[in-house]
Formats: C-alpha cells, structure tokens, sequence
C-alpha cells in the first residue's frame, strides 16, 4: 500500500499523536482502490447502488434537509495543482499540521498517457455519520436544517473518539482551539456569510469540484447524481455511512 499513494509534498501530517490513524489511512487507501477498479469499469454492479440509495422518492423522505449540501468529485478532471487546498487554508485558517480537504495519488497502471490518479478527499457529510453516534458529548453533531456534520468547539473535550469513528479519515486536532476540526462545507466562513459556494470549488481551475443542493432538482449536483450516463459512486459504501461526497469521471 505504501508505494500505491502519495498524499504529497504540500501538505504534511504528524499522526504521532493518534496511534490507530496508521490503520484507518489503510482503510481509506483500501476504499479508493476499490473505487478505482470502479472508476476504470471493471466492477459497474457495485455502482448501481447508489442510484437506489439517492433516488428523488427516498431521499426527500429519510433525509429531508433542505437545502441539502452535497458535492460531486469529477476526479478524472483533478490536475493536483492544489489550488482547493490552498483556498481551504485561507478560509478556514487551517494549520500546517491540518487539513480539511486533500488529494491522494495513485498510480495508474491502465494507462499510458496518465502515470498517475488524483483523488480529492475531504469530510464526507454522511447522512448516517459514525462520528456523531461517538462523540460522548455530543460535539460533533448533524446540522437538522442543511444536514452538514458540524462541530461546537466548546463542547469537545478532544477524546478523538470521533478521530478513530471516521471512516474516511477527515479529521483532525486543532492545538490553537483545543477542539477537533474538519471541513464544515465553509459554513461558517461562506455559506452563513449568504455565499452560495465553497472555497475548494471556487478556486479549482478544472471544475473538479460540483457543490450544491441535493434537495433541488435543478440543481447541477442533482442531477450530477441522478444522470444514467456515468457511474456514480461514493466511497466505502459498505459501512453505510451514506456519504454526501459522489465521485463520478467526465
């Protein structure tokens, strides 16, 4: 796994203090591997999935946030300039030691003219969200209006149990506010300011980065979603966390 992914050279991390987070970065590698065999065509049945998860009828029923954000990854378009990492820093005032989006690499063996793949990673604002069943004091919490998985910083006593829940490895410990941070879909810089998108999407020159409202039909991430054309996946649907980051290519 090691010689597979490379988190570059821009943004280094220190796990020192977190002894499992080797093991969950492995989790994650093993997901993106899967959703690379995805990706290149190999495995369209564990892809239709999703279409049943997310379609109109059910999801306004069990999830009936609104607006109701969400994000589509078009990752074969991400060049790895690390332009949204660079505006998620500015933001959100993330430290060099954190992070709340990313992009992984892979190799890419089926190719000859794309030695490698880049994966953008970040929180995935799961409707059924293993960090919020953990916390003890109930910190971190899914917002009952937009439905994005959301922090009070007062309340966390920093136990990292919301750490080790993640699957997708999204948080991390912020020393300055003694709390844990992650990314909150630039809520509280962005959209409650009355801006309509976030800071990743915003600056990635190849429109990698779809953002919206999955409860509106009309919306490009809706119907990013729902099109028949292209698979859609989202990772590690096995653990039905029900992520509300779609990955799709084109």
């Amino acid at each position: 796994m090691k010689d597979i992914f490379d988190r570059g050279e821009n943004r280094k991390k220190d796990f020192s203090e977190v002894p499992s987070d080797r093991e969950r970065r492995e989790f994650l590698k093993m997901g993106l591997v899967v959703t690379g065999v995805l990706a290149g065509g190999g495995i369209l049945s564990l892809v239709s999935n999703v279409k049943k998860a997310y379609s109109l009828d059910a999801y306004r029923d069990e999830y009936p946030y609104k607006p109701h954000y969400a994000m589509v990854l078009r990752q074969d378009r991400c060049i790895d300039c690390g332009r949204c990492m660079e505006a998620c820093v500015k933001t959100n005032s993330v430290p060099d030691y954190g992070w709340r989006t990313m992009i992984l690499k892979r190799k890419n063996p089926r190719s000859v003219d794309q030695i490698m793949e880049f994966i953008p990673i970040l929180c995935n604002q799961c409707n059924n969200p293993p960090c919020v069943r953990t916390c003890p004091t109930r910190a971190t919490y899914k917002d009952k209006i937009h439905g994005i998985v959301m922090m009070d910083n007062k309340k966390c006593i920093g136990c990292k149990s919301c750490m080790m829940a993640c699957p997708y490895n999204a948080r991390y410990y912020n020393e300055t506010r003694k709390a844990i941070d992650k990314c909150d879909f630039c809520f509280e810089t962005k959209l409650s300011q009355g801006m309509n998108n976030v800071a990743c999407a915003e600056a990635c020159p190849a429109d990698v980065r779809v953002f919206g409202d999955l409860s509106d039909p009309e919306s490009r991430v809706f119907r990013m979603v729902h099109q028949l054309q292209k698979p859609v996946w989202v990772l590690r649907p096995e653990l039905n966390a029900k992520p509300n980051i779609f990955y799709t290519k084109g």
